[in-house]
């Protein structure tokens, strides 16, 4: 860090979380009134940057993605640090906070394929590539002939593979084709009934250090409301569930009519079967309803549906 750099943020280095990382960077440089060349970027390579032949759950799951951004964070080689909300473990590690959630994009997956515009319409015994067991669990809920496969890397890479046929078909966030200006190469968006998120889905994350006062305040005027009332509540219904990358769970929060409505599920990994849940609280009650739902939701589950751990 140079006297000149006012503040750091680190980030991963895809061209995505870079996205991210600039767009957290102008938000506070207009919150403050700094020149942007004085907040930094520092690529973090994590070790789920790393791992790309096999699933996450098998290499220890979701914090394989933040554990080197969190080391830089603690050790004050960055000031704060910009996720992808959905890739964030469901507890943070001692001394480190999530400080800001940035205005949520669209919360919905996008088909990507050359053979077809739907689920349905998929070749018989089509592979279906994806790194997500629950993107796997939804389509096979609806298609019990398509054969999974591993579909690991960044966006560009997923995308040029399924548009080059060597899957039938995968699913990315809606939201990173857009951050990317890629939304256009979406062959369709999947309605919510069918295919709900994974918990943070859409929303950007910023961690800082929880005794990091200069740090909390200059995030503090960047994060958007709503979205951290739903990720509240949705960070609560996972953490309820012990969820991890073993056990394919969707949940999605938002704020209608001044209630916050929560929607929730848990499918066997093979789509077999799907329990599901909703709820409504007041706003300020949103941790709570998200621990109120899991704890419901996971009295309901047959033995050996969630997979703890990972």
């Amino acid at each position: 860090m140079t006297a000149s750099v006012l503040f750091t943020l680190g980030t991963r280095g895809s061209p995505l979380a870079l996205e991210q990382a600039n767009e957290t960077r102008r938000l506070l440089a207009e919150a403050h009134g700094w020149e942007i060349e004085r907040i930094a970027l520092q690529v973090i390579r994590t070790s789920g940057d790393r791992i790309q032949d096999r699933p996450l759950a098998e290499a220890g799951g979701k914090g394989l993605f933040t554990k080197e951004i969190d080391a830089a964070l603690l050790a004050g080689a960055i000031d704060a640090a910009v996720h992808s909300a959905k890739d964030l473990p469901s507890l943070s590690p001692e001394g480190v906070t999530i400080a800001a959630f940035l205005p949520r994009e669209d919360v919905r997956d996008a088909l990507v394929s050359v053979f077809a515009d739907t689920i349905e319409g998929l070749p018989h015994g089509a592979t279906f590539g994806a790194a997500s067991l629950r993107r796997q669990a939804q389509a096979l809920r609806l298609r019990p002939d398509l054969r999974p496969t591993l579909l690991r890397g960044n966006v560009e890479t997923r995308l040029k593979k399924a548009e080059a046929g060597a899957v039938g078909a995968t699913l990315l966030a809606l939201a990173g084709l857009k951050r990317l200006g890629l939304s256009h190469r979406a062959r369709a968006v999947l309605d919510l009934d069918r295919f709900l998120p994974a918990p943070g889905q859409g929303a950007i994350a910023i961690t800082a250090r929880s005794a990091d006062a200069r740090a909390l305040q200059a995030l503090e005027p960047i994060s958007d409301a709503a979205t951290s009332v739903a990720l509240a509540a949705e960070r609560a219904f996972l953490a309820e569930l012990e969820g991890s990358c073993r056990t394919p769970i969707a949940g999605l929060a938002r704020l209608e009519a001044g209630r916050l409505q929560l929607r929730g599920e848990v499918l066997r990994a093979d789509g077999s079967e799907r329990f599901d849940i909703a709820a409504e609280s007041a706003p300020a009650d949103a941790e709570w309803l998200g621990r109120e739902a899991g704890r419901d939701l996971a009295a309901r589950l047959p033995v050996g549906v969630l997979v703890k751990g990972g």
